[in-house]
Order: structure tokens, then sequence, then C-alpha cells
């Protein structure tokens, strides 16, 4: 009797190593392993920054790339003439220079759509720049 008493005493403490281990393999394969290779996508996107690429910090600001230096791992951003520089790890989002100037033709209804907003602003701003220009020809006459 003992002896199969004791067999569950050591089934027991097998149980808990064997526990134990497949927690940490829960832990590599679903939380570890996932962040390296975030960091690495992120390391990569760092290295291949570049003057006048759009980019977004961790603080949300938004600016283009104006000088690198890798040497400091610092970058400088022109944020609508302001120059502000970051430590690389600053750095959220990179948008290519070249990824927002290829635009591919749109077809059909789409493109028809397209055509009609963009002739629908082009006459909001002519009318809003005659309404000013009428402003302006009023406010001379007054005085």
């Amino acid at each position: 009797m003992n002896i199969l008493l004791g067999a569950g005493v050591f089934g027991g403490q097998t149980m808990s190593i064997v526990f134990i281990v497949v927690m940490f393999a829960f832990l590599y394969f679903f939380m570890i392993r996932p962040q390296r290779k975030q960091q690495q996508q992120h390391q990569n996107m760092l290295s291949k920054v570049k003057r006048g690429d759009k980019v977004t910090t961790i603080g949300r600001l938004h600016g283009v790339v104006d000088e690198v230096n890798e040497a400091e791992k610092t970058v400088t951003l022109d944020c609508d003439g302001i120059y502000l520089v970051f430590d690389m790890t600053a750095l959220a989002k990179v948008t290519p220079a070249d990824a927002g100037q290829t635009v591919a033709p749109a077809s059909g209804a789409a493109a028809e759509s397209a055509a009609a907003t963009s002739t629908d602003a082009e006459s909001a701003t002519s009318a809003d720049a005659e309404v000013t220009s009428e402003a302006d020809s009023a406010d001379s006459e007054a005085k």
C-alpha cells in the first residue's frame, strides 16, 4: 500500500515539473518569440530610414526626415519648418518617400466619383476665392 502512495507522491512531483516546463514553453512561443520578431522588424525599419521619408514618432509627432546621424543614432525631423532631433528609437512608423507618389490608375465607378469629387472641390475653391475677392472689394469701398 505504501508503494502505491509513494508512487502517487512522486507522480505529483513529476506532474508539477511537467506543468512548469509547459508554462515556460507557452511563455516562450506566445510572448517572448513574437516580441523578438517585432523588435527585429523595428530594427530593420530603423536601418532603412533615409532623408525625405515621412515618419511618426512614439509621441505621434509627424514629420519628414531631414538628416540621419548613424554615429549618434539620431534623426532630425522637419515638422513644418521646425527642425527637431530625436533618437532613432523614438520612431514608431516610417513611410518611404517614394511610397506616397505611386498611385494606381483608377477605373470604373471609383474613377468617375473621384473625378466628380475633384471637380466639385475645384469649383468650391474658385467660389470661395470669388466670395473673398467680393468681400475685399466691399471692405475697400466702405473705407
